[in-house]
């Protein structure tokens, strides 16, 4: 099964695992339909993996339509939602299925990364190596 590494604020991170946030928006999306779970970073101040969630499905559109379709279980606010897709045509919402947070939070080195990215990069297996 085919993961991806994605680099969340921990304000986002804390909503996706408590429930309060279904949806994960981004702007460019992978291309590998076969990804089925994401591992997440948590960005500074946090600097940690400190779990996944499964992908129920990925929602493509415009950023009014996708927002129209998500906005219940953003977990964010419609300012902040126009600010990040602001001139964009096109919008991804990533629909979480279900979330595992890790017992002990793991570094990117457990993963063999040496840097976070910054839209998302291809793990295999938890720890694993970054796939070309």
């Amino acid at each position: 099964m085919k993961k991806i590494l994605l680099s969340i604020k921990p304000e986002y991170a804390e909503k996706i695992f408590t429930g309060i946030k279904t949806y994960e928006y981004r702007r460019k999306i992978f291309r590998d339909e076969n990804v089925k779970t994401v591992v997440v970073y948590v960005t500074s101040p946090i600097q940690k993996i400190i779990g996944e969630f499964s992908i129920e499905k990925v929602l493509s559109d415009t950023p009014q339509n996708i927002w129209n379709q998500t906005k219940d279980n953003s977990g964010i606010t419609k300012e902040f939602y126009d600010k990040y897709f602001h001139n964009r045509d096109k919008a991804y919402a990533i629909k979480i299925k279900s979330v595992n947070k890790y017992k002990k939070p793991m570094e990117l080195k457990d993963f063999y990364i040496s840097s976070a990215p910054q839209s998302f990069i291809y793990v295999d297996g938890s720890p694993c190596g970054i796939e070309e």
